[in-house]
């Protein structure tokens, strides 16, 4: 980068008191500067609401303790899928009655995954990439085992990621479910999942998107796309909390047609009707297995009010913004230092997160941790520079990038 180039780059502190969203801010817990200077790693686990605390406390007193056991019958049983309708609204672009709360995100892409298989009599194969995220192709190996599946695999570029002729030559008439990442937890590649999910359907098999890195910072339009089935977490940049439950979306049109494998009785028709045998109950619900983390599901009940009052396009630009300095920073300050920045360049292929990679990298990250300076590290080389929209300033990247400079040429 040129000193001219420098000089016409917005300081942070000019961006930060330009951006409409600045604000937003103040709604974030934030621990003092002796524990904490940068947080780069939103897109890992977010920051809790600071009237998270108070709500918590609340449902503990009020829902919890005074309620107890009637709040099943009051709110508890349909909590599943009111919280997932309002992630469906704010986040997915999803109608009412196609997405629900529940279990982990690992369990959730195993119950969608084998219902997808089960789903295609006489398609038994499953598309993957080789550098989706591990859960997802460990889940899907061990489903072709049980299920004497096949799996294909893609072997898209990692910085790239997965393009729709990168399926050329693996759709055909046995494919039953394909399984890719929306962003790609490595580089950031956003995928385009319109025209993906189209390609999917014209070989007549059925598309799952995981939206753990997109759902909350990407706008989505899952009804218009013709997805079928989605899973997603909600601990990154929806701020449930560690280990916060996951949601599955599947488009209404494929939800009779879809039997989950884990047969449990807050999924049955008639949940307390103590049946000898299992049936389905109708709709979305037919997709809930055990008792709901109602807990679980508070806080991200917070945050997605949050979001709902700044819209989801807002999120999305002020994403960009952050992004595209964390790329500038990194052009700046690392890439002398021997880095690479491995996420796309152009904004429209690319999530919340970027990635800069260097053979120290894990060194450096262990260090800055020590330091209070939060980045986020994938093996072999990955530094991830995760930026949450509304939490995140222009300042504590510009700061976290320099300490990662600062961190590299002690190494060096």
């Amino acid at each position: 980068m040129t000193t001219a180039q420098q000089t016409q780059r917005p300081t942070s502190a000019e961006l930060d008191a330009a951006d409409p969203l600045a604000a937003q801010r103040e709604a974030f817990y934030a621990p003092d500067a002796a524990q904490l200077t940068s947080y780069l790693d939103g897109n890992s686990l977010g920051r809790p609401l600071k009237v998270t605390a108070g709500n918590l406390e609340s449902f503990v007193h009020r829902a919890w303790g005074s309620r107890l056991i009637r709040g099943w019958d009051e709110q508890w049983m349909d909590e599943p899928t009111v919280v997932g309708d309002r992630i469906g609204e704010v986040t997915l672009g999803a109608a009412a009655g196609q997405t629900t709360v529940g279990d982990s995100t690992s369990v959730m892409l195993y119950k969608m995954i084998r219902a997808a298989v089960d789903a295609q009599p006489g398609r038994d194969e499953i598309i993957i990439d080789r550098d989706n995220f591990p859960t997802d192709r460990f889940i899907i190996e061990g489903i072709a085992a049980e299920r004497g599946a096949s799996i294909k695999w893609i072997a898209a570029n990692p910085a790239s990621g997965v393009r729709s002729e990168d399926l050329d030559g693996l759709l055909g008439e046995k494919t039953a479910v394909v399984v890719l990442s929306h962003v790609a937890y490595r580089s950031g590649f956003l995928a385009d999942a319109e025209g993906i999910t189209a390609k999917v359907h014209q070989a007549g098999a059925l598309m799952l998107w995981d939206l753990c890195h997109s759902v909350g910072s990407v706008p989505m339009e899952l009804d218009k796309w013709g997805v079928d089935i989605a899973v997603g977490c909600t601990y990154k940049y929806l701020n449930g909390g560690p280990g916060s439950p996951a949601f599955a979306y599947v488009n209404a049109t494929q939800q009779d047609r879809l039997q989950q494998p884990i047969w449990g009785w807050m999924g049955a028709d008639n949940p307390f009707g103590m049946t000898d045998a299992y049936r389905p109950a109708q709709g979305m619900r037919r997709f809930i297995t055990g008792t709901p983390p109602v807990l679980a599901m508070q806080p991200m009940k917070d945050m997605l009010e949050l979001i709902a009052s700044v819209g989801m396009d807002a999120v999305r630009e002020k994403s960009i913004k952050l992004t595209e300095y964390a790329i500038a920073l990194s052009e700046e300050l690392l890439v002398p230092l021997g880095a690479e920045i491995v996420s796309p360049r152009n904004v429209a292929e690319r999530g919340s997160h970027i990635t800069v990679d260097h053979p120290l990298f894990a060194d450096v990250t262990a260090r800055l941790w020590e330091k209070g300076v939060i980045p986020d590290f994938r093996p072999p080389h990955g530094l991830r520079i995760g930026l949450s929209p509304l939490s995140t300033s222009f300042a504590e990247v510009e700061l976290g990038v320099a300490a990662i400079r600062d961190a590299l040429s002690e190494m060096q």
